[in-house]
Formats: C-alpha cells, structure tokens, sequence
C-alpha cells in the first residue's frame, strides 16, 4: 500500500460500532489512533496494534481524518466543540445517526471553522463492516469523499449524496422508516396469530416469502407517488379500508393491540373523508407527505 493510501484515521467513540471501525480501518493498513471517554473500551484494539490517544486533542492531533462514531448529536457537539482549533483543516466524518437538520448544522459550524464534514449514515449492523453487504451513505464535502474514498469503502459500499449534508441523514431515517414499520407489521400478524397458541416462527415461514412477493408491487407504487395520479379500477381505497378495518376487528376479537393497523387506518380515512375513496391505495402517501397540522 503506498504511502498516499496508508492516511492516518483517528476514532473518536468506540461503541460496538465504533470499535468495529477502528479495527477495519487499522486492518485496512492505515495507522489508527482511538480515544473513547471510557478507555477500558480499546482495549481489544491495542492489544491489535492501534494506538490510544490519552485525550482528544491527541486523538485528532494523530490523523488527518477524524471519523466520529458517538451516541447522538448532543454528543457530537459536546465532543467537536472544544477541539475546534485543532479540527480546522482536517476532514471529520460523522458517522453518527443525526437528523438532517442536524448533520446541516454540524456541516456548517465546520465550514465556519475551516473543518472539511462528510456526513455519514451506515446502513449495517457492526458485525457487518467490512463486507460487501455494508452499506454507507456520505454527503457533504466532495473533495473529502473523492479523496479518501478507498478508506471509505474499506468499511463498505460508499455512495456521495450530494453537497448538502443533510441528505445522507435523509436517505439513512427513511430506510429505517421503512424497515421498523415493515417489523411492526409482521409483529401484528405474528401477535394475531399467537393468541391461537401459533409460534411466531411459523408465522414468519409464511410472512417472509408474502413480504417478498409483494416487493414487487413497490416500483408501481412509486410511479403513483411521483405522478400524483393515483387513478385506479381495481382496489379502490374504499376496498382497502374495509380490509383494514376488517384486520383491526380481528385483531380487537384475539385481544391483540391494533397499534399498527390503526396508523394505516389512519391514514385511509383521511384520503376517503377528503373524497379520495375511490383511488388506489397508494393514496396513502398524501396524507403523509401533507400531514394534517396540529389544531
């Protein structure tokens, strides 16, 4: 590895994903220094060959990149703040779950300060760093991107959003969106089913191959979403509202929460007492983009 590829990193937090990291980057050949509030945490890491920094000044002072990997923005701020000086000219890149909105301030205190942000939101659990299926998201600086990209892609797929900060963030919060809501749909149906005495591993046998099946209908939805004509002759919305209502019922008869069902109830009701009831289902979508505001 030349030279130009062997850039000093520096990690700031060593959380499971943090220390899985540190040990991918120093792994990839990069002299890596570490500093965790609770420095008990590194140990694996020396024992590897990484070195602790005794404080964070000395932690940044050690690399011209910075990846910060601390539990929420709070956090970030309270670390980055006081290292300012010493931060300015260097590249941070935050791989902590922010908002946007978030990410947007941090990028545009370190511009202020001459501090070159990247954005980033990793798509992987820790476990996964390194391999092929880890997946993370940037935006921000560019140069910084361009010029550290094979770094980046040590830990997985890097792909650049764009200069605003924040649609790494955006990108990362609508991902997971739709997983947790896609886990609390099957944990509806695997509850519904539990109150029959039915183990929640055959529920999934069944759930997991009908999930991938209808994953095939998202690219129709997404015309919907971006056309606004949600025009349809089958499946009205009148028809899927009386399906879940139907599922809200069972559910109360098993003496199930409706929790889930009744957010997607929510949202048909809305489109149908506007006079949408004869659009397709995909509808919903409006009465999320445009949320009713708080009375």
């Amino acid at each position: 590895m030349s030279e130009q590829h062997r850039t000093p990193v520096t990690v700031l937090g060593l959380g499971a994903m943090g220390r899985a990291i540190a040990d991918t980057i120093h792994r990839g050949g990069h002299p890596t220094t570490v500093w965790n509030r609770t420095a008990g945490r590194a140990d694996s890491l020396v024992a590897k060959g990484v070195a602790l920094a005794a404080d964070p000044v000395a932690a940044v002072e050690a690399s011209p990149v910075v990846v910060v990997c601390l539990l929420d923005d709070e956090s970030v701020r309270g670390t980055l703040t006081p290292l300012v000086d010493v931060l300015a000219g260097r590249l941070v890149v935050n791989v902590t779950t922010v908002t946007p909105k978030q990410a947007r301030q941090t990028s545009a205190w370190a511009v202020e300060h001459g501090i070159h942000y990247l954005d980033g939101a990793i798509m992987a659990t820790p476990e996964m760093i390194g391999l092929p299926v880890a997946s993370l998201l940037y935006s921000g600086s560019r140069e910084g991107f361009d010029t550290h990209r094979e770094l980046l892609e040590l830990l997985g797929g890097a792909r650049w959003f764009g200069t605003d900060a924040g649609l790494a963030s955006l990108y990362d919060l609508a991902l997971l969106g739709s997983m947790y809501s896609m886990f609390a749909g099957v944990a509806q149906g695997a509850a519904m089913v539990a109150s029959e005495g039915v183990a929640a591993a055959e529920f999934v046998a069944m759930a997991g191959p009908w999930i991938d099946a209808m994953l095939s209908a998202l690219p129709y939805h997404a015309e919907y979403y971006d056309s606004g004509d949600y025009t349809t002759e089958v499946q009205s919305l009148d028809f899927n509202k009386a399906a879940v209502d139907t599922i809200a019922e069972a559910a109360r008869d098993q003496g199930v929460g409706t929790d889930v069902v009744a957010a997607v109830q929510t949202l048909i009701d809305r489109q149908v007492a506007a006079g949408h009831g004869k659009d397709g289902f995909a509808r919903i979508f409006e009465s999320i983009r445009r949320p009713i505001p708080p009375a």
